[in-house]
């Protein structure tokens, strides 16, 4: 199992759900809003949010935990839909999951994605 962590612009959020409902397999994904910076500190960035004299800059956060043999399909969609070709468009990360868990059923591993 893998643990996929995306931060992508806010407004690509539509598209990125549209596709993955389309990625065969996929069990659900979970979206946060964020906010953060990068390399560029969000001094530029045309959507900061000014707390405590640090500038942030808004992110959605998805976070998709699925099997193995999905991964590259997940990653390709959400890369291809979350682009604008300007700095900033965000990150994926891709981290192994140890187990799941399902709370109701008490299933564990891979069927309990």
């Amino acid at each position: 199992m893998k643990h996929i962590i995306a931060y992508i612009k806010p407004h690509k959020l539509s598209l990125v759900t549209l596709a993955l409902h389309k990625v065969d397999g996929l069990t659900g994904m979970t979206v946060l809003d964020v906010r953060g910076f990068g390399r560029t500190k969000a001094k530029d960035a045309p959507h900061r949010i000014v707390e405590d004299l640090v500038d942030y800059v808004p992110h959605v956060k998805i976070e998709v935990f699925c099997l193995d043999e999905l991964v590259e399909d997940i990653i390709s969609t959400i890369q291809a839909k979350a682009h604008t070709g300007l700095p900033g468009d965000g990150k994926i990360y891709i981290t192994d999951c140890y187990d799941a868990i399902r709370i109701s059923s008490g299933e564990r591993g891979d069927v309990a994605v």
